[in-house]
């Protein structure tokens, strides 16, 4: 077994240490998820860690770990008989982010079922995880059906494996630690707020920080006993702070003042349900141990907070997570407790005068969230500190009008709801919540022979191949005799993400503030869907002379809610410069993963100008996604009295559909779902 890297030579990562040290202190925090950049030592200190929590009492021969000095009486391997317990190092289990689901939850042992006629059952990570950590590297990656196993297993503490004649219950409760880039996307909400905690990492930018995380890696890696053996004595004694915060942790008092404290916080910042509050709790009373006090302070309160709540007062995927500390400030003043720290006896003074009314959005390490800078009211905002430089005679929607200077980016309009765009056929590509596919989970609809390893069996169709044959194998007794060639795999078909490629004419046709701002909320308002469907996407934008890759395609879609922001428009239409740049990046993602199937999302008023034929080099390029199958969408964005028609014209030379901004709605009278016309399917 390899030496892990000293959780105390790790140098900087404040708030990542102490993040994990309070869950060491209290698991009942519920665990922390580590948000940040490659290369920040996420995954080095997560596994440091489990060097440094206290063994674990467990029932001997148990594969449960279940507690002798109160075993759970449904534990699978019980009774338990009274006998002394044996004490093991806490384990970290890591969950791959392609486990299959029988690997995290435990299967039925088929061959033994099958042959012996008996139920025996394999256990899985969240046995193994059970009064331990378990550790989800590039959690933010993790299957939608591991997602829900997990929610569950959290919610309830047990797993309950339900599945081919087996029913299984064995406790499951462990310490939930994440590690995530969000540069890859972002977490399901649900799975969000069950981490008690998050902290954002960051590489220093101090040469002399820099330097040192250099020279200890280098020796570590030259070295890791003799590198482990210089940081023995520091470990020891940050082993046994950890030990005595936790004797201390029942001493420690939350008075009433504090919990006023922690309940004005959560209500300030708007946080959903009451988890929040219990995680502050909790997180100020481990500070308190930590810290070797038996009373939390209004300190505590404020560091919990920050570490608690920045997750779970995000409104949308696209919200950066953060506190604004001066709000947080004025609020923990507000709901003060009757006394501070420095003995100051001063009753909750009404606040005026105090100081702290600005609303300012600045401070601390937590960027601040401005709530307005993204849902601004369509038209709106225009006069009062948008940009100065707004383009004269710029009257909203002249038809044809067009302006070779550049504008300024424009706020979007509202987000909303919008029907489900989805590419038709049957699909293989990675689990998502967009269009149907053939996947490892989902509803069964058949069987099939297996090619190669048995993944899913489908016990009724093995038993029906199996059965004519028992005579002539001389089956004898309880057991079914059956063979490799018996074996049915079942087939599934569930939902795949796809990759939606948005093709967004920034033009100058497209920029009267108004319609600028619509459009920009409906692609907002796609990229959203998207999110919540698990799709890739990518961006595409032309103006000008020319079209360009604002974003190629990724899993992080507040990176493309980002792009759209500081989106600016002017000049002319290059539409088949932007479908042929589009073509490009479809080609070079076909080679790189030809499962996951693309839905081109094209949004413009179909005017074409600039160059020899504008209108013909559009149409040539439309039918070159059209040979090639692409499943396409045009959103149109023309609007007045007076419509050319030119989006529905592009749509019909993609082969695809075309939307208008309402219909694009959910709530509209069109209908809810509109499924996309793949190129040549009528032929």
């Amino acid at each position: 077994m390899s030496t892990p890297y000293p959780f105390t030579a790790i140098v900087g990562q404040d708030d990542l240490r102490l993040g994990l040290l309070l869950n060491a202190v209290s698991p009942a925090v519920g665990g922390v998820l580590v948000r940040g950049e490659k290369g920040t030592a996420k995954s080095t200190a997560v596994r440091a860690l489990a060097a440094l929590v206290p063994e674990v009492p467990v029932v001997p021969g148990c594969r449960f770990s279940c507690d002798p000095v109160s075993p759970d009486p449904a534990c699978p391997d019980g009774p338990h008989a009274e006998a002394a317990g044996v004490s093991r190092p806490a384990r970290t289990v890591e969950l791959p982010v392609g486990a299959s689901e029988d690997r995290l939850v435990g299967a039925l042992d088929i061959e033994r079922a099958l042959s012996e006629g008996v139920k025996a059952f394999e256990p899985g990570l969240l046995a193994d995880a059970h009064r331990g950590i378990l550790y989800v590297d590039e959690v933010n990656l993790l299957h939608d059906h591991l997602v829900d196993l997990l929610l569950d297993a959290a919610a309830m503490g047990a797993s309950y494996v339900e599945r081919e004649g087996v029913s299984v219950r064995h406790a499951a409760r462990f310490l939930l630690v994440g590690t995530m880039n969000p540069e890859e996307g972002e977490l399901r909400p649900q799975l969000l707020d069950r981490f008690g905690l998050t902290v954002e990492v960051a590489a220093s930018r101090d040469t002399d920080e820099r330097v040192e995380v250099v020279r200890r890696r280098l020796a570590y890696d030259d070295d890791p006993e003799g590198f482990a053996g210089r940081w023995a004595e520091e470990e020891e004694a940050l082993r046994e702070r950890i030990a005595a915060a936790r004797a201390l942790l029942t001493r420690v008092v939350l008075g009433d003042g504090v919990l006023r404290q922690i309940a004005a916080t959560c209500a300030a910042f708007e946080v959903d349900g009451m988890r929040a509050d219990i995680v502050m709790a909790r997180t100020a009373t481990a500070l308190a141990a930590w810290a070797g006090r038996e009373e939390v302070t209004a300190d505590d309160v404020r560091q919990a907070a920050l570490l608690a709540l920045p997750h779970r007062r995000r409104r949308n995927p696209f919200d950066a997570p953060g506190l604004d500390e001066d709000k947080l400030d004025q609020t923990l003043d507000e709901a003060g407790p009757q006394a501070d720290d420095d003995g100051d006896d001063q009753p909750d003074p009404d606040p005026d005068g105090g100081g702290n009314d600005d609303g300012g959005g600045g401070g601390g390490g937590v960027p601040p969230q401005a709530d307005g800078d993204r849902t601004q009211p369509q038209g709106e905002g225009d006069s009062g500190g948008d940009t100065p430089s707004q383009a004269p005679g710029g009257t909203p929607d002249a038809p044809g009008r067009s302006t070779g200077a550049e504008q300024q980016p424009v706020a979007s309009a509202e987000p909303f709801r919008t029907k489900m765009l989805s590419v038709p056929g049957l699909g293989e590509g990675a689990a998502g919540r967009r269009s149907r596919a053939r996947t490892e989970h989902g509803r069964t609809t058949g069987a099939r022979r297996p090619r190669g390893s048995l993944t899913k069996l489908h016990l009724a169709a093995t038993v029906q191949a199996a059965a004519p044959h028992q005579r002539a194998r001389g089956r004898s007794g309880r057991g079914l005799v059956v063979r490799r060639d018996d074996l049915r795999q079942a087939t599934r078909e569930g939902r795949e993400g796809n990759l939606v490629l948005f093709v967004v004419d920034a033009s100058g046709s497209m920029a009267a503030r108004q319609r600028m701002s619509a459009v920009k909320g409906a692609v907002l308002s796609l990229l959203l869907d998207a999110y919540q469907r698990r799709d890739k996407v990518g961006l595409v934008t032309f103006r000008g002379k020319d079209a360009e890759v604002a974003l190629p395609p990724t899993s992080s879609v507040d990176a493309a809610a980002s792009r759209l922001e500081s989106l600016p428009t002017g000049g002319r239409t290059p539409l088949a410069a932007g479908l042929l740049k589009a073509h490009d990046v479809l080609r070079v993602e076909r080679l790189r993963d030809p499962s996951r199937r693309p839905l081109l999302v094209v949004v413009t008023d179909g005017r074409a100008t600039g160059g020899p034929e504008p209108v013909a080099l559009a149409g040539r390029a439309g039918r070159l996604h059209r040979s090639e199958g692409t499943a396409s969408v045009v959103v149109d964005c023309e609007s007045g009295y007076v419509r050319l028609g030119l989006a529905g014209e592009l749509a019909r030379e993609l082969g695809g559909t075309a939307v208008t901004l309402d219909e694009l709605r959910a709530d509209s009278i069109a209908g809810l779902v509109k499924d996309v016309t793949a190129a040549g399917r009528a032929a």
